[in-house]
């Protein structure tokens, strides 16, 4: 048969999940990819999009339904880019992500025998996000704040809630979409550069009850946005930081150049594993708290503190981990790039009356190195590096500071996959891997991966 083309019907099943949450099916051993597919759907889809190698499709129908398929609860579902797996049962998508894991390390091949650990699962599937980001659109009489659809930025949804933030963050938005409209603040246009409101991101410390607006404009407007903040903060007490962070570029990030406090103060408390934690608008801290407490308790055992080793904690954001290990060993050094992050790191050690943590603001790359160069040697390095990864230069230093034990963060097991293999090219050896599931409904996967140094 032919291989079929774009705005061909065709009938398949979906055998299999692709990283980004798409189904995976085949036409004659032609793969498609179905955005909404379940595997064990039979469905009739419409190709959007053919290539050689692979087409694109879209659902006019569901002839037979997976037995994982279940009613997704948002009324955003489907046109939404955010969560994409509501539509599959919890369990299907634990065992879909923990096979994604598995995939990646094998397919690279050459690790030896190792662990892949059961997936530890979420204890809360909704609500569990301790911050979420909204983008600012529309006209000063129809402003949008909402998510972007799904596949396109151009078009924003305006969200009235989102089920995966607390009720006090959708309480938080609406109050916030219902001031903007009254004072007709208009959204920022990246081509003219008229307008103000770029985003709102929302911040909320889930043990403490707290809660923080960062509002990203594209100009300074502090006398514009300061009766936006009292209202907040007089109508949701819970209000304890509204901040202000200027972006003028046309870099579509909610990251300013510059930041001002419009109200309150400039962080939010939360509370995680015995320890305060202060978090400021652009620090990095684990977007589930409850889960993330799972999340630190493995790492922490598996990196086997006895008291008096030295520990390395690489991109070690707000001081978390650090912090948390600081208890169990002799001194901790930390390295992050984000300078507000370290700053908040220091500032949490300090309300924690902890005094063995060194922070290091810079790449890894550079500081790793110079750490070495000084004579610092480490029982222990555990690293929570972006989606990317190690840079190949950080990589070859933490291999050069032969640590007896590695225990490796990750956010992305592709990378996760590329840098064991390095780590093991330079002498050591896969013990196990634990996904734990951070992101209930979404594709994202975390994983634990312990490395100890061959003899």
């Amino acid at each position: 048969m032919s291989r079929p083309g774009r705005g061909d019907t065709v009938s398949l099943g979906i055998d299999d999940l692709a990283f980004g949450g798409e189904g995976v099916g085949r036409v004659d051993g032609y793969v498609v990819f179905v955005r909404g597919g379940v595997p064990g759907d039979r469905l009739r889809v419409r190709l959007v999009e053919a290539r050689p190698r692979f087409a694109r499709g879209v659902i006019e129908a569901i002839e037979m339904p997976s037995p994982d398929r279940v009613e997704a609860p948002c009324p955003y579902f489907g046109r939404c880019g955010g969560c994409r797996l509501q539509h599959i049962a919890y369990p299907a998508q634990l065992a879909y992500k923990t096979k994604q894991v598995a995939d990646c390390l094998e397919r690279l091949g050459g690790l030896g025998a190792f662990e892949l650990r059961p997936i530890i699962p979420a204890p809360a599937l909704y609500g569990y996000r301790n911050k979420m980001e909204f983008t600012v659109a529309g006209t000063a009489d129809a402003t949008s704040i909402g998510l972007h659809e799904a596949d396109r930025y151009d078009s924003v949804l305006d969200v009235e809630r989102c089920l995966l933030q607390p009720d006090a963050l959708n309480a938080l938005l609406e109050e916030t979409r219902r001031d903007v409209r009254a004072r007709h603040l208009r959204a920022w246009d990246a081509e003219t550069g008229a307008g103000l409101l770029r985003f709102v991101m929302l911040r909320a410390g889930l043990r403490t009850g707290e809660a923080m607006v960062n509002i990203v404009a594209g100009a300074p407007e502090i006398e514009t946005l300061a009766p936006l903040a009292e209202r907040l903060r007089a109508r949701l007490p819970g209000t304890v930081s509204v901040v202000l962070n200027v972006n003028s570029r046309k870099a579509s990030v909610a990251i300013g150049t510059e930041e001002h406090l419009l109200a309150g103060r400039d962080h939010i408390n939360e509370s995680l594993g015995g320890l305060t934690f202060q978090v400021s608008a652009n620090s990095f801290f684990q977007t589930n708290t409850e889960q993330a407490e799972q999340l630190f308790a493995l790492v922490e055992a598996a990196c086997e503190l006895g008291g008096g080793e030295t520990v390395v904690d690489l991109y070690s954001g707000t001081g978390t981990i650090s912090l948390l290990l600081a208890r169990h060993c002799r001194r901790v050094y930390g390295i992050e790039v984000a300078t507000t992050a370290v700053e908040d790191a220091v500032r949490n050690a300090r309300a924690n009356g902890i005094d063995n943590c060194t922070f290091l603001s810079g790449e890894v790359r550079h500081h790793l190195p110079e750490l070495i160069r000084k004579g610092v040697r480490a029982e222990v390095v555990v690293a929570d590096p972006p989606r990317a990864g190690f840079h190949p230069k950080a990589l070859r230093a933490l291999v050069a500071l032969a640590p007896a034990r590695i225990v490796y963060v990750s956010c992305n097991p592709a990378t996760l996959a590329r840098d064991v293999v390095g780590l093991t090219g330079g002498g050591y050896r896969l013990e196990w891997v634990q996904p734990v599931d951070m992101f209930p409904h979404t594709p994202h996967i975390e994983a634990v991966a312990r490395l100890t140094r061959a003899a």
